[in-house]
């Protein structure tokens, strides 16, 4: 019998609850409206907190609304709507569809109010079903530290499985007990080391704003933080910027790899290099712009198939100018540097043409854009490729390199022409061959740069003079000295730049590479043989 009577009496609670909730939140939201048509910045702020402890279903869309000027009061109605993002109109408090009168104005807010609703928002979507929402509004909370959010993060914290959003929520309640005068002293303590935890600018940026008002223990473990978050922000800074060099010297070697094939089998000053780049560039623009009118769907796609076909162009343009110009100036390099020259600039010439001398637009595919984070470290997705690729494009030459005939030819002929040419190789032919695969490398090049600068006329012209140092400071036609150089140039370029400025970094760099070659004529790994050493 005791037990049926305590059945009953808890379905009876039970249904007062769902009885009177619904009452309750409805109650809420009538104050509120009443609030909002007040037209008063202190009663605004007022029906913002009564949206909030509604714990109305469709309060987050609402204040939402009101954040982006999306809420509006109409005095004839005695009512209050919002707009979804659609346009379509709802009444406050049902939250259901209904038309918006036209005498309806928007509900004002200035930059104090603004604040006010993000609390609020961080506060309502902690309990989110969505990771993403709870994590921005754990964020939110942790940048209002707003006191009314402490019970509902409590409650968050318990149920809270994702390891970066619990981290998110402690980092949270901790922002909130620290500025907490009337918490106890051992609590706002364990706060600050939470806050020093993470060691982002954020937390930085609090522990110093509470340091003028802290004192004794608080003051001496605030201080502690504060000297923990800088040190880790030192050595993130360093790791950031052996990135950005990293990220350079991949560039620097897709470009002047192909240099260092050319100029190292045949001795060539080829300043019509920077063009090869230049027409690899061009060409994912034109294959881009007829997958964009062909097939759009398809778009991602078109920065694959750009590389084979850019490395097929620029081979053969490589191949027509070996032929046509090159071949009669062998034992002349002053000539060939003229002469390639001049060919630059035809090719810059009819490239505005056929293209204009505007930059042209080359989209990245879905999976390069964005960034993530890494040991405290942001990285591009694009960057990330480029490195990757950049490797791809150096083992796959030396594997041509090491294991095809052509190869073997190459090589042979750099060591020593007459003696290759004695065992029956055509080196007339290999020359044409290395100049073609030197000059197609060079265009897939141009496909990467297309990602990370603009594709112009001049786009070559900006690296041509970094691949020269490139392929000298490495050691001439040695692939694994441009692969060190270019690395080495690239993360040195990024620590001289804080210092110095991007102008007097590559100054600076220019004038320590002259100083090296003085002692090291041949750079860092000069090729063997008897022609290389005459």
């Amino acid at each position: 019998m005791r037990l049926l009577a305590l059945i009953r009496v808890a379905l009876s609670a039970l249904a007062l609850f769902l009885l009177f909730a619904p009452m309750a939140k409805a109650q809420g939201l009538e104050a509120a409206v009443e609030k909002f048509l007040a037209d008063s910045f202190s009663e605004t702020e007022a029906g913002i907190a009564l949206v909030a402890a509604s714990g109305a279903a469709h309060g987050v869309e609402a204040l939402q609304a009101l954040a982006d000027r999306r809420l509006l009061a109409s005095g004839s109605a005695k009512a209050v709507f919002y707009r979804d993002n659609s346009g379509k109109g709802f009444d406050l408090k049902s939250g259901q569809p209904a038309d918006i009168p036209a005498d309806a104005g928007l509900v004002r807010l200035n930059n104090r109010l603004r604040g006010v609703v993000q609390a609020a928002l961080g506060t309502m979507t902690l309990l989110s079903p969505d990771p993403a929402q709870r994590l921005r509004a754990a964020q939110s909370v942790f940048k209002s530290r707003d006191a009314a959010a402490l019970p509902a993060l409590e409650q968050a914290l318990t149920k809270e499985t994702n390891p970066k959003i619990r981290a998110a929520l402690s980092e949270a309640r901790a922002a909130i007990i620290l500025f907490d005068s009337k918490a106890p002293e051992t609590e706002r303590l364990a706060a600050i080391n939470v806050i020093a935890e993470s060691g982002d600018q954020d937390s930085l940026a609090l522990l110093r704003q509470i340091l003028p008002q802290a004192s004794g223990a608080l003051k001496t473990i605030a201080e502690q933080g504060i000297a923990s978050i800088e040190r880790r922000q030192q050595f993130r800074q360093a790791g950031q910027t052996i990135w950005f060099g990293i990220s350079l010297g991949s560039v620097l070697l897709l470009a002047a790899i192909g240099l260092a094939i050319t100029f190292g089998v045949m001795g060539i000053i080829n300043m019509a290099h920077g063009e090869m780049v230049m027409i690899g560039a061009y060409v994912t623009f034109v294959t881009q712009e007829v997958f964009r009118a062909k097939a759009p769907h398809l778009l991602d796609w078109s920065l694959p198939i750009a590389i084979p076909l850019a490395f097929l162009v620029t081979g053969l343009v490589g191949i027509l100018i070996e032929r046509g110009v090159i071949r009669f100036l062998y034992g002349r390099p002053l000539e060939t540097l003229l002469a390639t020259f001049g060919l630059s600039l035809m090719l810059q010439q009819a490239t505005r043409t056929w293209f204009g001398p505007t930059n042209r637009e080359v989209s990245a595919p879905s999976y390069m854009s964005g960034s993530f984070e890494f040991l405290g470290l942001q990285i591009t997705y694009g960057r990330l490729w480029i490195v990757a690729f950049t490797f791809v494009v150096f083992f796959a030459l030396l594997i041509v390199l090491k294991a095809t005939s052509l190869g073997l030819q190459m090589r042979a002929v750099t060591q020593n022409r007459r003696m290759a040419a004695a065992m029956g190789i055509r080196t007339r032919f290999v020359d044409a061959m290395t100049f073609g695969l030197g000059s197609g490398i060079a265009g897939i090049a141009g496909v990467a740069l297309s990602q990370i600068d603009n594709v112009s006329p001049n786009l070559g012209q900006n690296y041509i003079i970094d691949s020269f140092m490139v392929v000298v400071f490495g050691g001439v036609g040695n692939l694994w000295g441009t692969l060190i150089s270019a690395f080495t140039l690239g993360i040195a370029n990024k620590i001289l730049e804080p210092f110095a400025g991007a102008v007097l970094g590559k100054i600076l760099i220019l004038v320590l590479l002259i100083l090296f070659i003085q002692k090291r004529p041949r750079g860092l790994f000069a090729l063997k043989g008897r022609a290389v050493e005459q």
